[in-house]
């Protein structure tokens, strides 16, 4: 088989000018692609748009764009686009049926957008999970947790399933349950805990305080303490409560009684 030098030497330098152009067209335009993504950031946050919108559009767009400069590259390198898309769009079908899953999140993202069950920055409860929401992406969610985890949560499951939203109200309230032993004064009690209610300015006066006895236990007479306060001081005031209840009862001549068993031991 003869070779002819020249018609070689003419193909490699075409085919390598395409190539070269397809490879340098992908690294400028994903390059582009980022700044165009950097710049629709900036402008969205001065222009004060929902951050949780601002994620999920940065995220569509950047990946419309990049397709797009795929596609660009592919066709320079001379492959015949109205084939290419045919089978494109039958990969795509036969991917989107595999990947039903992800078309689910995405759809659950937009669903998420659009009633808003969340936002960014809410405290939230799902799928096993509570944390601040710190994104809402194309296809996920992502909590950061108390202890400073990350989560990713995919949005379909969070569109369609139960959801606690704690940052949904501005107010809260907290419940408690104290127990003091038999015998001792109800009304000293009742009193007491109106007074550690009355000192904490946390505690909204509206709507008031509940009190009441709850529950005869086996080794306690229950109280039922139920009060209201912002959202954010819901725990400072719950943890702050239970300390001065455990130190000032025994002062106030109140026990804060336990479980104990009574074991007879017969010699026989």
């Amino acid at each position: 088989m003869e070779f002819d030098t020249a018609e070689l030497t003419s193909l490699a330098i075409t085919y390598g000018l395409q190539l070269a152009s397809a490879v340098a067209t992908l690294i400028i335009g994903l390059w582009i692609v980022r700044i165009v993504i950097g710049v629709i950031g900036k402008v969205m946050e001065k222009s004060n748009t929902d951050p949780s919108l601002t994620g999920f559009i940065r995220s569509l767009i950047s990946i419309l764009l990049k397709i797009m400069v795929y596609i660009t590259a592919i066709g320079m390198l001379g492959v015949e686009m109205t084939s290419f898309i045919a089978i494109l769009g039958a990969a795509g079908l036969a991917v989107g049926m595999a990947l039903s899953g992800t078309l689910q999140n995405f759809a659950g993202g937009v669903m998420i957008l659009l009633f808003k069950p969340y936002k960014v920055g809410d405290f939230i409860e799902a799928q096993g999970y509570s944390g601040s929401v710190k994104e809402i992406q194309i296809f996920i969610t992502v909590l950061t947790t108390p202890d400073n985890k990350t989560v990713m949560i995919p949005n379909g499951p969070l569109a369609t399933g139960s959801l606690i939203n704690y940052s949904a109200q501005s107010t809260r309230r907290v419940d408690w349950v104290f127990g003091i032993a038999y015998g001792d004064d109800l009304d000293k009690a009742y009193s007491v805990l109106q007074r550690f209610i009355e000192e904490d300015e946390r505690i909204l006066k509206d709507p008031e305080p509940f009190m009441a006895l709850s529950e005869l236990a086996d080794s306690s007479v229950n109280i039922v303490v139920r009060a209201w306060v912002n959202a954010a001081d819901y725990w400072g005031v719950h943890f702050d409560m239970n300390e001065k209840v455990y130190r000032q009862f025994g002062q106030e001549g109140l026990s804060i009684p336990f479980p104990q068993m009574d074991v007879h031991v017969q010699n026989p």
